[in-house]
């Protein structure tokens, strides 16, 4: 029986390399929990709970989630063997309600801990990856379209992006259908284009914005209306050619099996916390395969753990249609890993060594820890 002897969290606060334009907030710094977990036999297993801009994207924050973990995540995991994830995380679920980011950033360190234990890559853990890259997207949320043109040239240029986020819904209608039109324009055939609403619209707003988009040439339509009104995501669904892909609608397996039965979206983006964790993101995944729905890696803009995470289990997926936005390392402008994950060929590596296969930088860490001095 393997025990778990410590568990230790860590906020750590990077600035952003430019302000990240959300329709609900500017971001300029990513707060990051970083979880180490040392178990009986000598191992560390790390994870990441990373939401975005505080309380204003979701129901949990970094000084949230780190105190679950500390408060009532930790004193749960003392009596279990550790050894047994599913089993751990099963007992962790009857004890602790809700709290998905927490749970999942336990749930990680516990298969990074696995994974070294055996000497097999977490990948391998949740049934075998089927492919040793992932595509990534880029988001362009400067808000300014020549800048964001600009930024988007340079990406192509470097052979780092060819698929293309647009954060809209801050603005009105017209004025964000042209932004994203011009982009589109700009990149023509060369790239995807696509774009996030973030909840932004209202269904009138978004039947008139989604026909202009569909008109520009726009890919995908990312979750236009609030995340609990799914009979509007449905009816929108159904009127538009353009694929609708609900991402704030899903925050587990329960979500995701309404939601397909509704016909309320024609793409899932996956992610790991939100879901609960890697096990039910991949239950999430097996529902929109099982109903004929596209996959999206999606991201909660995780530093290199987080990232590592959700592409070790993308890279199970039979088929990822819409490729990935597991950019968020690159989104900062500074690294808390020893070797920073590998992006080239608009594609990011999935690691191979055990676990999660990643060295923290405890260093770095340490120098963005807000306990720090």
């Amino acid at each position: 029986m393997v025990k778990i002897e410590r568990v230790e969290t860590v906020i750590a606060r990077i600035p952003t390399i430019r302000p990240h334009v959300l329709s609900m907030a500017t971001m300029s710094v990513q707060s990051i929990v970083v979880v180490k977990v040392t178990f009986s036999d000598g191992i560390i297993g790390i994870g990441e709970g990373t939401t975005i801009g505080g309380l204003s994207y979701g129901n949990e924050s970094p000084e949230g989630i780190k105190l679950t973990i500390d408060q009532y995540i930790a004193p749960v995991l003392r009596d279990c063997d550790a050894s047994r994830v599913a089993a751990t995380m099963a007992q962790v679920e009857r004890l602790v309600v809700g709290n998905h980011f927490a749970k999942s950033a336990i749930e990680t360190a516990l298969l990074d801990a696995m994974g070294k234990r055996v000497g097999l890559p977490v990948s391998e853990l949740l049934g075998g990856r089927q492919r040793d890259t992932l595509p990534v997207a880029w988001t362009l949320a400067s808000g300014d379209t020549a800048k964001d043109i600009e930024e988007g040239e340079r990406m192509l240029a470097a052979r780092r992006h060819n698929i293309f986020k647009l954060k809209i819904g801050k603005r009105a209608v017209d004025a964000d259908v042209a932004h994203a039109a011009a982009i589109k324009k700009a990149f023509g055939d060369r790239a995807s284009v696509r774009v996030d609403v973030n909840q932004a619209w209202d269904e009138s707003a978004a039947s008139r914005g989604i026909a202009l988009l569909e008109e520009a040439g726009i890919d995908l339509i990312e979750q236009p209306v609030a995340r609990g009104n799914r009979v509007a995501l449905a009816r929108l669904a159904g009127r538009f050619t353009v694929p609708i892909m609900a991402d704030e609608a899903l925050h587990g397996p329960e979500d995701a099996f309404d939601i397909a039965a509704r016909a309320a979206a024609d793409v899932f983006a996956v992610k790991i916390a939100p879901s609960g964790g890697l096990y039910a993101a991949a239950k999430v995944a097996a529902i929109a395969q099982a109903a004929g729905i596209g996959l999206y890696g999606g991201t909660m803009l995780e530093a290199g753990i987080g990232t590592a995470a959700s592409a070790h289990l993308f890279a199970t997926f039979p088929s990822l249609a819409w490729g990935t936005e597991l950019f968020g390392p690159l989104l900062l402008t500074e690294e808390i890993l020893a070797e920073p994950l590998v992006y080239a060929d608009f594609a990011l590596t999935v690691p191979r060594g055990p676990g999660l296969g990643l060295q923290l930088d405890e260093d770095r860490l340490a120098f963005f820890s807000r306990d720090r001095g």
